[in-house]
């Protein structure tokens, strides 16, 4: 069988994998394809610092570290927090809430004499930014 010569740039491709045994781990690992690499390759010449960059095992193991210090803050906070705070915040929250609420019902309630009349469903409480 006869050899199909492949085109001069798929050659060169084919060098500078070898030189970078990582992408075809990436391959491997179902995170690129040949194509987008042959294409980002083509595109980016051989001296784009993607291809010195760490290889992404280096980035999953940042992410899940990452992970696990975001969970370790998480479990600092709920260790360090007092109830009574806590309880305290959610009723001035609470109260907040209530007051706009009752500033939300006054201007409902101007208009309310008007919705009802035409008889449109429904009281909205922000009846303002309906069409």
């Amino acid at each position: 069988m006869a050899k199909k010569k492949l085109h001069p740039s798929v050659e060169k491709f084919k060098e500078f994998v070898k030189a970078h045994p990582e992408l075809v781990q990436e391959v491997r690992k179902g995170n690129t394809t040949w194509q987008e690499m042959y294409e980002d390759w083509y595109l980016l010449g051989e001296d784009d610092p993607k291809w010195t960059n760490k290889s992404n095992n280096d980035k999953d193991e940042k992410s899940e570290e990452k992970k696990t210090d975001w969970i370790g803050t998480i479990m600092g906070a709920v260790k360090n927090m007092d109830p009574e705070q806590v309880q305290g915040q959610i009723h001035n929250i609470s109260q907040a809430l209530g007051a706009i609420q009752g500033v939300l019902s006054q201007f409902q309630g101007s208009k309310g004499g008007q919705q009802a009349s035409k008889g449109s469903g429904p009281a909205h409480p922000f009846s303002f930014r309906q069409d």
